[in-house]
């Protein structure tokens, strides 16, 4: 009877091999298309401009050569290249955090029984899903020298601004357009987030004698913690690659002063044609956004 058993056993777990074997090839039969096409049309790009950023590709010079990490050393050593960053960095920070704070106490309203709630929750949400190209030429006329914002400036007395010429005022007007196009979609997932949380939980702080801000600091914030995460990477990384409202309203001006990181790396490319250098931009801009989903992902795990 023990050989018998023995073999029945191994029997068995030979079959088991065999259907294991089976569900793998077919998983793997399934997952093929999706793997294929994220390998074309993402892990080879990002290979592929790793690579560039250690050449001197261009269609312009003598075509490609390898240089090592000169592309990088350039980066480094270019004052426009600083400035540019210092842009981006001003523009991101200036962006996200009014497009937090906003959009949650927009969340907040609209998440209690008020007239109009559906109405308002769809006007606050349609900024989100307008072409950015359309909304950069109607915030690129109404900022103009003599556009209706200044128009109301002069009507009360104060003096006209010239917005889109002037170093200072230039970046403002592309950060208000950023906050208004997030606000709707930021605003959304916080009201999602917001249905989340147990309602027995303010029940419960009532009657322990929580105030408003008690019940939003002890209770609202710890349980939006994980949308409040996932809002503040994903509006940094919307920021990070802004480009279309440099492109139609500013172009960079004045004197650089609006030039953020994407908008630099188009006319590394397409400008002076120099695309190793590109590269190595766009290479820095992609390990700024690895590195905020790695955070993300470690801060929700948390």
């Amino acid at each position: 009877m023990r050989p018998f058993s023995i073999h029945t056993k191994f029997s068995s777990d030979s079959g088991f091999s065999r259907l294991l074997d089976r569900d793998a090839v077919a998983a793997w039969i399934f997952l093929a298309p999706a793997l294929i096409l994220l390998g074309i049309f993402v892990l080879y790009p990002i290979g592929y401009l790793f690579f560039l950023s250690f050449t001197t590709d261009s269609f312009t010079r003598t075509g490609m050569r390898w240089i090592g990490l000169r592309n990088y050393w350039r980066l480094v050593l270019s004052p426009d290249f600083w400035q540019v960053l210092g842009n981006t960095v001003y523009f991101t920070i200036a962006t996200v955090i009014p497009s937090l704070v906003l959009p949650l106490g927009l969340a907040i309203l609209l998440n209690q029984s008020i007239a109009l709630r559906g109405l308002l929750r769809a006007a606050y949400f349609i900024p989100s899903i307008t072409s950015l190209v359309a909304v950069g030429l109607g915030f690129r006329w109404l900022f103009q020298t003599d556009g209706v914002v200044n128009n109301w400036l002069t009507a009360v007395n104060l003096p006209a601004i010239p917005w889109l010429q002037d170093t200072f005022w230039a970046m403002p007007v592309l950060i208000l357009l950023s906050i208004w196009k997030q606000i709707g979609f930021n605003m959304i997932v916080f009201l999602a987030g917001l249905q989340t949380i147990p309602i027995s939980r303010y029940e419960a702080a009532e009657l322990d004698g929580a105030n408003a801000w008690q019940k939003f600091r002890y209770v609202t914030v710890p349980g939006l913690r994980p949308t409040i995460v996932f809002v503040t990477v994903t509006t940094a990384i919307f920021t990070l690659r802004s480009f279309e409202q440099v492109y139609v309203i500013t172009g960079g001006g004045p004197m650089n002063s609006t030039n953020l990181l994407v908008y630099f790396i188009y006319e590394q490319a397409f400008a002076q044609f120099d695309f190793g250098y590109a590269a190595a931009a766009a290479t820095i801009l992609l390990i700024v956004a690895l590195g905020l989903v790695y955070w993300q992902l470690r801060a929700t795990e948390d």
